[in-house]
């Protein structure tokens, strides 16, 4: 059933009441906002247990009016797993995995622009990101999400049997080099590339997702390049349909906390030469299988 003739339906069910958190889904595809939740104070285990499940049930939330340390920051991340070092992007003074986001008039390209999952050209790519805004322009820099379950879910089920046993090259090359420039980074003599399934299996929900995106995948491995590019490019053109997105609009003391595996997201620069600095801090991931 192409996306463009689907029926909406709910991807993210209503499922049993929080009791611990407010959580107030932002469209039925994926996103919530969570309220009640101090991430910098001390954090009973029942209030983390929710968090988790809401992470699962809408693959990206948001706390808003946070007032974050790096130190904090970090500590939320670790609560998810070790934490993921960047392999190009700068990071804060003694925080090696506190990664900077910045964009300003100076800026070569905005961090993002295409639609991506975070550093899906790593071997073992990151089970998830948490970007904490500190600074962001009054109207523009919106970030849109989209689910990949349901990419996945809507494609035809002869699209799907064609898929099955696909691999595809992810790579950083292009993304990379030259980039932080502006930031003071050098550039390194070779970024991560790395092969991956087309659809992946997630490996708490067991769920199938899109594991391609426009920002890393080059290839369809033993396809042609016209069969590979005509392929991607229906692929890159599904995924992005409407239907399976939120846009969330940053305030600052903003954390978004997205799932890799799942989900994949566009930030949008149209804010020049307003600027946009926070800091992002990435789970490690698995490879993908």
């Amino acid at each position: 059933m192409p996306a463009s003739r689907a029926h909406l339906r709910t991807f993210a069910p209503a499922s049993d009441p929080y009791r611990e958190i407010a959580v107030k889904r932002l469209t039925p595809a994926i996103g919530a906002e969570i309220g009640g939740v101090d991430l910098a104070a001390p954090m009973p285990d029942a209030v983390f247990a929710e968090i988790e499940r809401a992470f699962a049930e809408n693959l990206v939330i948001f706390f808003r009016d946070q007032m974050l340390t790096p130190e904090a920051h970090l500590a939320f991340g670790r609560k998810f797993g070790e934490l993921h070092v960047h392999p190009a992007a700068p990071s804060e003074a003694g925080h090696p995995e506190l990664m900077v986001i910045a964009t300003d008039e100076n800026s070569p390209r905005a961090n993002g622009e295409g639609w991506h999952s975070d550093v899906s050209c790593d071997a073992e790519p990151p089970l998830g990101s948490m970007l904490y805004i500190h600074t962001c322009p009054e109207v523009g820099g919106d970030t849109l999400f989209a689910n990949m379950y349901a990419a996945y879910e809507l494609l035809s089920e002869g699209m799907k049997r064609r898929l099955e046993g696909l691999q595809a090259v992810h790579d950083g090359e292009h993304v990379y080099r030259g980039l932080y420039a502006n930031l003071g980074v050098s550039d390194r003599p070779v970024y991560p590339r790395s092969v991956h399934p087309v659809v992946r299996t997630h490996p708490v929900t067991r769920r199938k997702a899109l594991f391609v995106n426009s920002g890393f995948t080059t290839a369809i491995v033993g396809l042609s390049p016209d069969e590979s590019d005509a392929l991607l490019r229906y692929l890159f053109g599904h995924l992005a349909h409407p239907l399976f997105q939120c846009r969330f609009r940053w305030t600052p003391g903003t954390l978004a906390f997205w799932d890799n595996r799942c989900a994949q997201h566009q930030a949008i620069w149209d804010y020049w030469p307003e600027r946009r600095y926070g800091n992002r801090v990435t789970i490690k991931g698995a490879a993908p299988f």
